[in-house]
């Protein structure tokens, strides 16, 4: 019962300071970062505990299933260059970098310090996404970012993944796990594949308008990782393709209700385990804290704080030189015909700036068990990392944004545009359409309702009404799929343009047909 109370604490907490944020436009997993250490150091609060696999699929599936949905595999495409810098390279060096000074300075066994490397690794988007949005930067920036958060954290678990196997067998050479690789990632995504399609095909069809639809989405998405890890593949490549997939198909099969109540669920299910995750973590700091003492502790914090100082050193450096190398052989990528972005120095500052930790490394950080070397000191440099990148680069991204005078980005108003006209044209063919095959109806409809009674009128009008309606925004629909297939509008619009039509259509039916049923 403590544990239940305390948690409800930290979920008020959290509410006040999300309302908070708002008002100081500060990113919010800053706010969470903060109230997790106070929190935490509160001595009445009890120690939890998790599995290490419960922490991981808990706290790192859902995450990932909302970032993967987002995103598109044409911009990933399109970004492919600046992608590949940001998550192999700087990743791959981050790692590097951390893994030789926990190997030289702490004294960590190597596939320890690989361990940690992989954990502080992966920036977290969410952060510099809720500053940057408010500020309008350009859309390929935050579009690379985005799709830099949800690669990176493939590539840094899976380091970690074989980091880890590595150092609970030590006899085993990590380059042994390595060919295992090959096996894991295409075989999960193969996983991630054949779940989205069931999720697409079956479960769409069977549980449409009901509450179990909702289940059955948490169902497929923990089960995508559960089958993957059963299979010995890759987990986190299976949900990453569950959700790229799902969200590349699913809205055409989706109801417009489910979509609308899905979004609603998953968006607060990723808030709530933002925030235990931060109090989690707040309380293992605390306890590994207590354990230490005298030159131990001294030692400890110290080398927490190096860690943070190369986790943010490493992605500015890396960042400014890619952009110097991109900036020197402008003209030829241009001569050559590659849409690449090259960044400008205040863009590249911006995005070297972007790197705070978040969910992920917590998340691995719990997820190593507790006779893991020189676990304490891995997980109280993960929380320095993290707490250090929120609240340091957090609290200055915005600052950061308006002293670079970086012009705002109006291309999403304009796509949006662009659309809503095309949809709008598609409207007003299929009411024509429908004009000249079933005016007379339509006409008959509306001359009994005129007729009839004052509370039979108004529900036998809105019956004509609403269907035309429902023509208009079904050419709607089929004109903003046009575009998106085309490329004329990127998937931001889409899915800004997607919940529009989603709450059209839902005024368009009968309030008893809104409702979610409960089964």
């Amino acid at each position: 019962m403590d544990i239940f109370e305390n948690v409800l604490v930290m979920l008020i907490a959290a509410c006040l300071l999300l309302q908070l944020s708002r008002r100081l436009a500060l990113p919010y997993p800053s706010m969470l970062a903060l109230a997790g250490v106070c929190l935490g150091a509160m001595p009445w609060v009890p120690h939890i505990s998790l599995d290490p696999h419960l922490a991981l699929a808990l706290f790192i599936a859902p995450a990932l299933l909302d970032s993967a949905f987002d995103i598109s595999p044409r911009e990933l495409r399109r970004n492919w260059m600046p992608l590949i810098s940001l998550v192999l390279v700087a990743v791959l060096l981050t790692t590097a970098v951390v893994a030789w000074a926990g190997w030289a300075f702490a004294g960590l066994p190597l596939a320890a310090a690989i361990t940690l490397g992989a954990i502080v690794a992966p920036p977290d988007a969410v952060a510099a996404a809720a500053v940057m949005q408010q500020f309008r930067i350009p859309r390929r920036t935050l579009s690379i970012i985005n799709g830099e958060s949800l690669l990176n954290d493939a590539v840094a678990l899976l380091v970690f993944g074989v980091a880890v196997s590595a150092a609970g067998a030590a006899h085993v050479p990590m380059t042994s796990s390595l060919p295992m690789l090959l096996v894991a990632v295409p075989g999960g995504a193969l996983v991630g594949f054949a779940f989205a399609k069931l999720n697409i095909h079956f479960g769409s069809p069977l549980f449409a308008g009901t509450r179990s639809a909702i289940i059955f989405q948490f169902v497929m998405t923990f089960g995508a990782w559960i089958v993957a890890e059963r299979l010995h593949l890759s987990p986190i490549i299976s949900v990453v393709a569950f959700g790229m997939t799902l969200g590349q198909f699913a809205p055409k099969h989706h109801a417009p209700r489910d979509r609308v109540h899905s979004y609603a669920v998953w968006g607060a299910v990723v808030f709530t385990l933002n925030v235990l995750a931060f109090f989690l973590m707040g309380l293992q700091a605390r306890s590994i804290l207590e354990r230490l003492s005298g030159p131990q502790l001294v030692h400890a914090l110290q080398f927490a704080g190096l860690v943070l100082v190369l986790v943010i050193a490493v992605r500015v450096v890396w960042v400014q030189i890619y952009g110097a190398a991109m900036r020197t052989y402008k003209l030829r990528l241009i001569a050559q015909g590659h849409d690449i972005p090259v960044p400008s120095r205040r863009i590249g500052l911006l995005v070297g700036w972007s790197g705070m930790r978040g969910l992920v490394t917590m998340a691995t950080a719990f997820a190593l068990p507790a006779d893991f070397p020189g676990r304490d000191l891995i997980v109280l440099s993960a929380f320095a990392v993290v707490l250090g990148t929120l609240v340091i680069q957090g609290f200055t991204i915005g600052p950061l944004i308006r002293a670079l005078k970086i012009e705002p980005d109006a291309s999403l108003d304009k796509e949006v545009s662009l659309a809503r006209t095309a949809m709008m044209d598609a409207a007003l063919s299929a009411l024509e359409a429908e004009e000249s095959r079933e005016a007379d109806a339509v006409r008959d409809e509306y001359r009994a309702a005129r007729v009839l009674a004052q509370d039979e009128r108004q529900p036998q009008a809105k019956t004509a009404h609403d269907r035309l309606r429902a023509v208009a925004i079904r050419a709607q629909r089929q004109a903003l799929e046009a575009l998106r297939h085309s490329g004329q509008i990127e998937d931001d619009a889409y899915h800004q343009l997607e919940e529009e039509m989603d709450w059209a259509e839902l005024n368009a039916i009968p309030a008893n047909d809104v409702r979610l049923q409960s089964v």
